[in-house]
């Protein structure tokens, strides 16, 4: 079943692995192994801790509902998957059983589409969550400080659109927002400009995963990794001496002078103009899911 019935032999199936495997070291290899050794770090731990991902979930190689691969006796047993002789494929099964999930993710998505983007928020929402109380989110000390930090909320509109930011804000700064954002609200305010947004295009294809192949996954990994960067830079922590994963320094972005915002929305409109991209490749595996669920495991 599936997109095209498209076949691959072992050969041609291991290659495509083993790049997936080379593509993920190159990003953030030596992250990793830092986390095995019991590691943290104030930016990509985001991308597995709030997404509740576990690494293997972005390391092991999928290729996707509607390929089957010969010769692959060990994906049996792996979730999802179906393995008549040595020949496996995601199931019919799994993909009906995950329906729901599909047509909620394909909702979210189009309307999330639909909308032009919102620039200037200027990330201020990680700023949001430390107004005027004496606890912080992660363990680096504040940029300007308790009191400069609540100044530059002061002297800001608040513009999140996004529940999943929006419900970490502190009761003083949730009133300083443009609206009151609710779980329920979502599909309706969510919007191509925001970070969070694009960077939900991982967390999605996680959620999809087998029946989303592991290329898109690491396309949209990639720029999460991207957009958690810059949603960090420009917060309210000072994270001097952290570096990325391939061991740059972090540079911040002031977003309290106006130079920085000018280049906040600079860097922002780069990731919504790639995260657009990305959303509509998402979009068409959906529909195509979609689609097929309708008639998986008719004779």
């Amino acid at each position: 079943m599936g997109e095209g019935g498209r076949v691959l032999d072992r050969t041609d199936w291991t290659a495509r692995a083993r790049a997936h495997s080379a593509r993920i070291e190159a990003l953030i290899g030596p992250y990793l192994r830092a986390r095995r050794a019991g590691g943290k770090h104030p930016v990509i731990d985001f991308l597995f801790t709030y997404y509740s991902a576990r690494p293997a979930q972005l390391t092991r190689w999928h290729p996707g509902y509607g390929t089957v691969l010969l010769d692959a006796a060990e994906y049996d047993g792996m979730r999802g998957y179906r393995v008549d002789g040595a020949a496996a494929t995601v199931s019919d099964e799994h993909l009906t059983d995950h329906s729901h999930l599909v047509a909620g993710t394909l909702r979210i998505l189009e309307a999330t589409a639909s909308r032009p983007p919102r620039l200037g928020c200027f990330g201020l929402h990680e700023w949001a969550m430390v107004y005027r109380t004496g606890e912080k989110r992660h363990p680096h000390p504040l940029r300007l400080g308790a009191a400069g930090t609540d100044a530059v909320v002061e002297e800001s509109r608040l513009l999140c659109t996004h529940f999943d930011a929006f419900r970490f804000f502190t009761d003083a700064s949730r009133p300083r927002n443009s609206m009151a954002l609710t779980r329920a609200d979502t599909v309706a305010n969510e919007q191509p400009g925001c970070l969070h947004a694009t960077m939900d295009l991982y967390r999605y294809c996680l959620r999809l995963s087998p029946l989303v192949g592991s290329d898109l996954l690491a396309d949209c990994f990639d720029l999460a990794l991207t957009a958690r960067e810059l949603d960090m830079r420009a917060s309210p922590y000072d994270l001097s001496g952290v570096r990325d994963a391939a061991g740059r320094p972090y540079v911040a972005v002031p977003v309290e002078t106006a130079d920085g915002r000018a280049q906040y929305v600079s860097e922002q409109t780069d990731v919504a103009r790639r995260g657009s991209a990305l959303r509509d490749r998402v979009i068409d595996v959906a529909r195509t899911l979609d689609e097929a669920s309708q008639t998986a495991g008719d004779p």
